[in-house]
């Protein structure tokens, strides 16, 4: 069995990874420890024998290291937007402590200015105050000694929909949306594969939507 923890599980995405995992045969040997700040939003899984619920609170460093007993891999569900990133030093003094190499982060596009053109600058707008902390967060990441991978999310959309170009860290960022379906998937293959996309940033998008000037919902 594979111990996958999962931060800030009832966010849209984390949702999806975890009704996969618990749902797809191939991932039957995973269990699931999901941590969130309101338990009962998630207790449908208390009885489910795979699934370990945590409340609290995830700027608490003894929360999230106590969290980290026992895991193989973390999975952060939320950008850290925190002007002290106290989430993101939480996850790597957690993991240190408690032995745990594998993590993948979500983060924003834009925090290379990877992403040209009109959009580009619109992005950099929008994100404006929480673009240095993100920035952060990446560099903390990767000078963690960890085997991290940080996901470099673009504008997401509901749409039932798998379909996405895997962009690297030097690379332009290609397409300006994709759907939550999409970037889960990305999650799940790590999981499956955890040497896939290790020590590096990877962005995302629906190719479909290269070119365009705002969001694609």
């Amino acid at each position: 069995m594979k111990n996958v923890l999962i931060l800030a599980a009832n966010g849209q995405i984390a949702r999806i990874v975890e009704q996969r995992i618990l749902n797809e045969p191939k991932f039957d040997q995973i269990n699931l420890t999901l941590f969130l700040r309101d338990a009962s939003r998630l207790a449908q899984y208390t009885d489910n024998p795979r699934v370990t619920l945590i409340e609290g609170d995830i700027t608490d460093p003894q929360a999230i290291s106590t969290a980290m007993e026992n895991q193989d891999l973390v999975f952060v569900g939320v950008v850290d937007h925190d002007p002290q990133n106290r989430i993101t030093n939480n996850v790597i003094q957690g993991m240190q402590a408690k032995h745990v190499q594998r993590v993948i982060s979500t983060n924003v596009l834009g925090i290379y200015q990877e992403v040209g053109g009109e959009f580009g600058r619109w992005n950099a707008e929008m994100i404006s105050h929480g673009m240095a902390p993100a920035i952060i967060s990446d560099r903390l990441l990767e000078g963690s000694g960890l085997d991290y991978t940080t996901l470099r999310l673009p504008w997401l959309n509901d749409r039932n929909e798998i379909n996405y170009q895997v962009t690297g860290k030097n690379e332009a960022y290609v397409g300006v949306s994709g759907s939550r379906q999409s970037v889960a998937d990305v999650v799940l293959q790590i999981i499956a594969e955890p040497k896939k996309y290790s020590r590096t940033s990877i962005g995302m998008a629906n190719p479909s939507t290269e070119g365009e000037t705002r969001p694609v919902y």
